[in-house]
């Protein structure tokens, strides 16, 4: 619910500077589908990569949570 909010309030924001904004052509249940089954690596290991200091200015800046590791199919891309 606060998700969707968030969501909605991003895209009007968006429309109103004008940026085109284009739906998703594929639900993220599609997506997963296409995705190689390979291993990933954990979180946690990925998160680590990041120094402290960038990860403190994203989550500032960005109010950026690391929550999950998936892998897109190139045609999620835009290219």
């Amino acid at each position: 619910e606060v998700a969707e909010s968030a969501e909605s309030e991003f895209l009007a924001e968006a429309r109103s500077r004008g940026e085109p904004l284009s739906p998703t052509k594929t639900s993220s249940r599609a997506v997963a589908e296409e995705v190689d089954s390979k291993s990933l690596p954990a979180m946690e290991d990925l998160v680590k990569r990041i120094p402290p200091d960038i990860r403190t200015i994203l989550e500032e800046l960005f109010r950026a949570k690391f929550i999950s590791v998936r892998k897109l199919p190139k045609s999620a891309l835009k290219i």
